[in-house]
């Protein structure tokens, strides 16, 4: 494809998505009217769905193919950035002993770091269990998930941050998160015709055992986001403080 037919598709699609953008917005109710269609169709959708969270039951319900394109790109964002920094035929691995920075830390920050390590993971699971009920959910919980692991590095102790989070088993855990988000889709779609439809009954109103398929939507994004996010860090880290330049290659 050369240069001139790339202009054209460019500006043809963005003309497209111009008259798109300004035909939705000339569309939209006027600003400071009483008639407000989305919020009354959300809440109503969420509280006959037994979803008390209207966010998660947005995000999980009427507008559930947005958010898997929000997963989709996340997913992706984590592997170009792994191709981005994987190790270079110039760089290798310091000693284990130049990667300690146990003597730059506080024994206060230190003692801190590992009470905050088991806490902070149990109110990121919390966060992700309840998060058709109360404010959080996947995206949320699965951030303090990844968080709390990395409380250990903050108490001075790469080494023991590495043992913790075996990459490998993490990058499975983020391709599990999206494939079982996928499945649910699928599932809806093999059930009822539609995808991303409940699958199972929506329990009562205010209950742990409620909403249907979104607490196992949120269950999938928090494995995906708080593996995703623990992989990220990981090559950054590799890139900070396990590997270094090797003059010897480069000559």
């Amino acid at each position: 494809m050369n240069r001139s037919t790339r202009y054209v598709l460019f500006f043809t699609g963005g003309a497209l998505i111009a008259v798109l953008y300004v035909w939705g917005v000339v569309g939209m109710p006027s600003f400071g009217s009483h008639d407000h269609p989305y919020r009354d169709r959300a809440v109503h959708a969420s509280v006959a769905h037994a979803t008390p969270n209207v966010v998660s039951s947005v995000n999980f319900d009427q507008r559930g193919f947005d958010t898997l394109g929000e997963e989709t790109i996340f997913f992706a964002s984590v592997v170009g950035a792994a191709a981005l920094l994987r190790p270079s035929k110039e760089e290798r691995e310091q000693h284990a002993a130049n990667r300690d920075n146990l003597l730059q830390v506080l024994a206060s920050t230190r003692l801190l770091g590992y009470v905050l390590l088991p806490l902070t993971l149990l109110v990121g699971f919390d966060v992700v269990a309840h998060g058709h009920l109360t404010p959080g959910g996947g995206f949320q919980g699965g951030v303090v998930l990844a968080t709390g692991l990395h409380v250990l590095y903050v108490a001075g102790r790469y080494d023991a941050l590495d043992r913790l989070r075996p990459v490998t088993v993490f990058e499975h855990g983020e391709v599990t998160g999206a494939l079982a988000f996928v499945g649910l889709g699928f599932a809806g779609l093999a059930v009822s015709g539609s995808f991303l439809a409940n699958v199972i009954p929506f329990g009562t109103f205010g209950s742990f055992l409620s909403a249907g398929t979104i607490d196992l939507f949120n269950f999938a994004v928090g494995i995906e986001i708080s593996c995703g996010v623990v992989v990220l860090l990981a090559h950054f880290f590799e890139q900070a403080i396990v590997l270094r330049g090797n003059p010897q290659a480069r000559s």
